[in-house]
């Protein structure tokens, strides 16, 4: 059984529900406190073994590809202000991991990331990751599936459970009778036909078992060409396929602005050097 050492992530979308602040900016870039949102996620696939991330792109994504290259004359000038503690933090952001670089070509949707990449990740299980999606855990969350992974050999989606009004816009999965393994899986349906309010979301461990299903994939709801619609036909060829919640931690959007502020919020409080303040000032807020 091949380790996980590659991730696929997502960051070609538009960010139209965060516009204007998004209109000369991508919005993975758009930051959680001081970090943007897709080093965030960076870290969480590094501290789980990932050595190689790949970036499926668009024309606009620029800001997010500099991110991650080195920027000397900062560096520079933080050492000879005597900054060196954040000259080497910036440093660090280059080096973290290899990082690829992709352009999208294709339908529009969510599954078109897993093809525009297929041929960087050739006969191995591979992370597939939207670049929105924070998972604020304990441990890496990545980390948690690549163990399970490690251990089973089972590939798996994350899935967290979501108030019932709210099925209608995510992935919902049946699981099998007292166990985590999925019966079925559903794109945006409508509250009366979702099987259960457990969502899926954009953590998964594929391989080339899903890229071949992907391939002769139909486009489905809006036109557009769904991973879930790959993996509801892997599991109903037979496949197994497992969902998999988040231990010590959640699932956050942050592709809206009222979970992108949720998002930043609950990153704040965790900061020693904010919680307090943060709280006070909240506190004094007329709601």
């Amino acid at each position: 059984m091949s380790k996980i050492k590659k991730a696929i992530i997502a960051v070609a979308g538009s960010g139209t529900r965060l516009l204007p602040a998004t209109k000369s900016m991508p919005k993975e870039m758009l930051p959680i406190v001081d970090k943007p949102i897709i080093q965030l996620i960076v870290e969480e696939l590094v501290e789980a073994g990932i050595e190689d991330i790949i970036f499926v792109t668009r024309w606009d994504k620029k800001p997010l590809e500099d991110h991650f290259d080195h920027t000397w004359a900062l560096e520079n000038d933080l050492e000879k202000n005597g900054k060196t503690e954040l000259a080497q933090e910036i440093k660090k952001i280059a080096e973290m991991a290899n990082f690829i670089y992709v352009r999208q070509k294709g339908p529009y949707g969510n599954g078109t990331p897993v093809l525009s990449a297929a041929s960087l990740v050739d006969d191995e299980p591979f992370v597939f990751v939207w670049g929105d999606d924070l998972v604020k855990s304990k441990v890496s969350f990545t980390k948690q599936m690549v163990d399970d992974y490690n251990q089973n050999g089972n590939l798996m989606i994350g899935v967290q459970e979501v108030p019932r009004e709210t099925v209608n816009r995510y992935g919902i999965v049946k699981l099998k009778e007292g166990t985590m393994e999925i019966e079925d899986i559903i794109e945006k349906p409508t509250i009366e036909e979702a099987p259960s309010n457990l969502a899926d979301f954009g953590r998964m461990i594929l391989d080339q078992n899903i890229i071949t299903v992907l391939k002769d994939t139909a486009l489905g709801k809006g036109n557009e060409l769904w991973i879930v619609d790959a993996i509801r036909t892997y599991v109903k060829n037979g496949g197994k396929f497992m969902a998999k919640k988040v231990e010590g931690g959640e699932w956050m959007t942050t592709g809206d602005p009222l979970n992108y502020m949720k998002a930043i919020l609950a990153y704040a409080y965790e900061r020693e050097d904010l919680k307090n303040d943060l709280g006070e000032y909240i506190k004094t807020l007329k709601l």
